[in-house]
């Protein structure tokens, strides 16, 4: 996966979901590759003091499973 697309998506999720205290779900919709299909793009965050830690990444399909209707 192209690591633009996963900066993007870690610095400006369109969705932010708390998994438990310290650690967060960011997600954002992603054509991936560029003019490829759509698929929900998923980064598992460790919340730290002074920084944030990417723990794992990863695209699915299952874009109605996981996304969070407001």
């Amino acid at each position: 996966m192209d690591e633009a697309i996963i900066l993007r998506i870690a610095r400006a999720p369109e969705q932010v979901i708390p998994v438990r205290p310290g650690r967060e779900i960011r997600q954002s919709k992603a054509i991936v590759p560029p003019g490829g299909s759509e698929y929900l793009v998923r980064i598992v965050v460790d919340i730290k003091p002074n920084t944030s830690e990417v723990v794992t990444v990863y695209r699915t399909s299952k874009i109605e499973k996981y996304w969070r209707e407001k």
